[in-house]
C-alpha cells in the first residue's frame, strides 16, 4: 500500500511539474515589481545623453530613444508614471534663434558613399518658441556638471551671449530657474543623474584647445573647451544628489568613461599615409613624391633637429611601409623655432629660414599613442588657411598640405599630455560619483566598464555583437560621440540591471535588436 502511495505521488508530482511548464520548458516568467524604489514619478537630470542627442542633432525619433525615455517605458509595469520629454519640431534636427540656425541638421549616411553628410533642409526647431508644460526629462545637451545648477540658464535673452543654454531655454520654467530646481519642483519619488562627460568632451574634442582649469574653482571664468576642476565637479555633484534625494526619493548615478575610447578619437589612424595616397591614386608618382618629401623636406629638418638633440621628432618616409605617420604639431614639446631659423638662414635666406623655423618649432610625426580627432580627416592634404593654419595666414606651396608638409594643428590631434589631463580629471570625477552613491545609497552604474567592453571586443547579444567602431559598431552615432538608438538602449539595459540589484526590483531589459543603429534621411 505505501508503494502504490509514493507511486501516485510521483505521478501526481510528474503532472504538476509538466503543468507548470510551457512546451519549451522554460521558467515562470517573474513579476515586475519595484522593490523598495518608488517609480511613480521619475525625473532624469543630464546631458545630450539623457535627452537622446544623436546624429550631431537633437530630433524626436532620437529624443523617443534615448535611454531615460526607454527606462520610463520599462517604469510602467512597476508603477511608473506619465514622463514628458521636451521634444524638438521635427527629424531633421537643428535649432533656430530668431529664425537664424544656430545648429545644423542631423547626420545620415548618403547613398554608398558611407560619408556622413547633413539631413537637407532647414531647421523648424525655434529657441524662442517656448514649450509648457512639466517634463521628466531634464537632459540637457552641452551641460556641464556646474549648469544643472546655474539659476538662469535657460534665459533665452542670454542664449546669443553664450549666458545661458538654447536647449533648456525651450522648456525652463522660467527665465530665472535652474535644472535641479525645475527637477525638485517636481516632487520627484525617483531620478537617473548622468552628468560629467562635457566637463572633459569640449577640450578633448577640440584637440586640447582649451586649458585644465584644476586648481581653478571659479566656474565663471572657464572657457568653454575648458576643463572644469575636480573640487568644483565635486561640489556641484554633491549638491545636486543632496537636493534630489532631500525628501526621500531613491534614484541611480552613472560614473563616466574615458571618452578618449569613443569613435570621434579612435577612427582616423595616427599613421594613414601610403604612396598611393601621397601619389593621387597613383602608387609610381606617390614613392617619387616620398622621394622628394624626404630630399627636400624630412631629411633637412631630421639633420637640423639632430644637432639639437630632438632628432627623435621626424624620420624619413618610407617607400615600402603601408602606413606612414603624419606630421602634426605638438605643444607640449620644447619650441626649436629660434634654433632652425638659425640653421635654415644660410641656405633659404633670413625671412624664409624664420618661417620654417616658425612652422616646424614644435613639429614631429605622429605616433600610436596620439588620438587624432574625428573632424581630421577632411583636412588631411588640404591646404591650411588663413583661418586654420594657426599663423593667421595661408602657407605657400611646398608647405600647403596638412598632415604632410605643414603639421596637423592643435585643434587636430590630442597628445599624450592631453590625454592624461582628461584621464586624470575622469577618474577624480569618478571618485566623487561612486562615493556620492556609497554615502546616498543610491544605484551606480558603471558606464566606464562598459565603454571599455565596447571598444574592447564589443559586447553579444542574441546573435550580434555591439562594439564602439565607428558606424559600423552599432553602439555610436555618426558624430562618433553619441549613442545611436541600440546604443541608448544599451545604457538603459545597464540602468536596469543597477536599479534591480540596488532596489530588489525586476525590471525587464529591452531587446536591443529592434533598436536601429543609424536612421535614414527620411524618419517616418
Amino acid at each position: 500500500m505505501k508503494k502504490n502511495i509514493k507511486m501516485l505521488l510521483l505521478v501526481s508530482l510528474t503532472f504538476m511539474a509538466a503543468c507548470n511548464n510551457d512546451e519549451s520548458d522554460a521558467p515562470a516568467e517573474v513579476p515586475v515589481v519595484p522593490g523598495s524604489a518608488v517609480l511613480t514619478k521619475y525625473v532624469a537630470l543630464g546631458d545630450s545623453f539623457a535627452a537622446g542627442y544623436s546624429d550631431n542633432a537633437l530630433f524626436i525619433k532620437g529624443q523617443s530613444n534615448a535611454y531615460p525615455n526607454i527606462l520610463a517605458q520599462q517604469f510602467v509595469a512597476a508603477g511608473g508614471g506619465e514622463f514628458k520629454s521636451p521634444l524638438a519640431n521635427d527629424n531633421i534636427g537643428g535649432l533656430l534663434l530668431g529664425g537664424n540656425v544656430i545648429a545644423g541638421t542631423r547626420l545620415y549616411f548618403v547613398g554608398q558613399t558611407q560619408t556622413p553628410t547633413n539631413v537637407p533642409g532647414k531647421p523648424t526647431t525655434e529657441v524662442t518658441t517656448h514649450l509648457t508644460g512639466t517634463f521628466g526629462n531634464l537632459g540637457v545637451p552641452g551641460a556641464k556638471s556646474f549648469h544643472l545648477l546655474a539659476a538662469g540658464y535657460g534665459n533665452v535673452a542670454g542664449v546669443a551671449t553664450g549666458a545661458a543654454n538654447p536647449y533648456f531655454a525651450r522648456f525652463a520654467s522660467s527665465s530665472t530657474t535652474s535644472v535641479l530646481a525645475d527637477a525638485v519642483a517636481q516632487n520627484p519619488t525617483f531620478f537617473s543623474l548622468f552628468i560629467g562627460g562635457n566637463d572633459v568632451l569640449a577640450y578633448a574634442t577640440s584637440g586640447g584647445v582649451g586649458k585644465d582649469q584644476t586648481g581653478n574653482t571659479n566656474p565663471a571664468t572657464y572657457g568653454g573647451n575648458d576643463i572644469t576642476d575636480p573640487t568644483v565637479f565635486a561640489n556641484a555633484y554633491n549638491a545636486l544628489a543632496t537636493s534630489l534625494t532631500a525628501k526621500g526619493a531613491k534614484g541611480v548615478v552613472a560614473n563616466l568613461p574615458y571618452i578618449t575610447a569613443l569613435p570621434y578619437f579612435t577612427t582616423v589612424p595616427y599613421n594613414p599615409l601610403t604612396a598611393k595616397i601621397l601619389g593621387n591614386g597613383n602608387e609610381t608618382v606617390g614613392k617619387a613624391t616620398i622621394q622628394a618629401l624626404n630630399a627636400q623636406l624630412y631629411g633637412p629638418l631630421k639633420q637640423a633637429l639632430t644637432a639639437f638633440g630632438a632628432g627623435d621628432r621626424i624620420n624619413l618616409l618610407s617607400e615600402t611601409a603601408a602606413n606612414l605617420p603624419l606630421l602634426i604639431k605638438d605643444e607640449s614639446l620644447t619650441n626649436l623655432s629660434a634654433q632652425l631659423t638659425a640653421a635654415f638662414t644660410p641656405t633659404l635666406g633670413a625671412q624664409t629660414a624664420a618661417f620654417y623655423g616658425t612652422v616646424f618649432g614644435q613639429a614631429r610625426q605622429a605616433k600610436a599613442t596620439d588620438l587624432v580627432v574625428l573632424t581630421t580627416r577632411a583636412d588631411i592634404g588640404t591646404a591650411p588657411t588663413a583661418a586654420n593654419s594657426g599663423l593667421g595666414i595661408a602657407p605657400p606651396a611646398p608647405l600647403d598640405k596638412f598632415g604632410i608638409t605643414y603639421p596637423l594643428q592643435d585643434k587636430h590631434v590630442l597628445v599624450p599630455t592631453e590625454i592624461a589631463e582628461v584621464k586624470k580629471a575622469t577618474d577624480a570625477y569618478n571618485v566623487t560619483i561612486e562615493s556620492v552613491a556609497k554615502a546616498k545609497d543610491l544605484a551606480f552604474v558603471d558606464t566606464k566598464a562598459t565603454l571599455t567592453q565596447l571598444s574592447s571586443g564589443g559586447i553579444r547579444f542574441g546573435n550580434f555583437v555591439m562594439s564602439s567602431s565607428f558606424a559600423t559598431g552599432g553602439a555610436f552615432s555618426l558624430d562618433g560621440v553619441h549613442p545611436s538608438a541600440r546604443g541608448y538602449a544599451l545604457i538603459a539595459n545597464i540602468f536596469v540591471d543597477a536599479i534591480n540589484a540596488k532596489y530588489g526590483s525586476t525590471l525587464r531589459h529591452v531587446d536591443l535588436a529592434t533598436y536601429p543603429i543609424q536612421y535614414p534621411q527620411v524618419i517616418q
